[in-house]
């Protein structure tokens, strides 16, 4: 293979050309190996069905502040606000009562 002739004007100074590779290439190419696989898909899918739990949570029934206080209160707080969707759900899914009708 033939040197380039046009490399005294590209690079006039330097004996060769040098390419810099980043550190964490490494790392990138194994999470562009991981992104292709089938459960990366499915794991994408099931954050997304939480991720929407809590922004309906912070948006529409506007839990996006802690009303607790006290060294424990995040604690208390993040593990009460999922049952609200979860009791939504099973809400859905009892069957109304028939009402009586009165003549």
């Amino acid at each position: 293979m033939r040197p380039c002739a046009l490399k005294p004007r590209c690079y006039p100074n330097a004996p060769a050309r040098t390419i810099l590779r980043s550190i964490q290439k490494g790392a990138r190419d194994m999470v562009r190996d991981i992104a292709g696989t089938d459960a990366y898909v499915i794991s994408c899918r099931e954050q997304k069905k939480v991720e929407m739990l809590f922004a309906h949570l912070k948006r529409i029934l506007r839990l996006d502040r802690l009303r607790l206080r006290g060294p424990t209160a995040p604690e208390t707080s993040s593990s009460s606000r999922p049952r609200g969707p979860n009791l939504r759900k099973l809400a859905k899914l009892i069957q109304p009562i028939p009402q009586a009708t009165t003549a």
